[in-house]
């Protein structure tokens, strides 16, 4: 039986400095729009850099993986960065010479009809600020950050919430009942 077809796709992103500028890392996880599920989850410590450049780097690394993901999937980004939302929306200038190739490389990930952005407030993007976290402790220990260390899925409450819990519980209720529909059928044949 072939996969279902992701036909859109939530990315989270995430980045921070301690100390702006000062050691940086980012975070990015991308979703499955209809499920909620966690499909991707990329962190990077990027060394010294401004809280905006690790902002611009989780947003790439989020759009990447969403291209790798499903590359004709509409994407809807979600970020508490107010000036990465409104610069990649188009509503606001961007000034700052080191933004300007951040901005343009991640307009060329995706066609800008694909994507679109949306603020959110910090407390709902949990995630990707975790996993921004754990690329910067990472980095203090002289690392880079792993997979099969994180513990920010773990963690994360507010997954379900993205779609909503009665999406997410009827995706899992529509997999139960497929799955016992196809052992019924492997019984009745066998």
């Amino acid at each position: 039986m072939a996969a279902a077809r992701i036909s859109e796709l939530i990315v989270e992103a995430d980045g921070g400095s301690r100390g702006n500028p000062g050691p940086a890392g980012y975070g990015a996880v991308v979703r499955d729009a209809a499920t909620g599920e966690t499909l991707a989850e990329r962190a990077e410590y990027i060394g010294v850099a401004t809280n905006n450049v690790a902002e611009y780097k989780g947003l790439i690394a989020g759009l990447t993986a969403a291209r790798e993901l499903a590359a004709d999937a509409t994407v809807r980004v979600r970020m508490d960065s107010k000036l990465v939302v409104e610069q990649m929306s188009g509503r606001w200038k961007i000034k700052h010479p080191d933004m300007k190739p951040l901005a343009a490389e991640a307009a060329r990930i995706l066609p800008a009809s694909q994507v679109t952005y949306e603020w959110i407030p910090r407390e709902k993007n949990k995630h990707a600020d975790r996993l921004a976290n754990e690329a910067m402790d990472a980095g203090k220990r002289g690392r880079q950050w792993e997979p099969s260390r994180s513990t920010a899925a773990l963690r994360d409450t507010d997954a379900a919430r993205v779609v909503g819990d009665a999406a997410a519980g009827a995706a899992r209720a529509r997999a139960a009942l497929a799955g016992a529909a196809a052992g019924e059928r492997g019984e009745a044949g066998g």
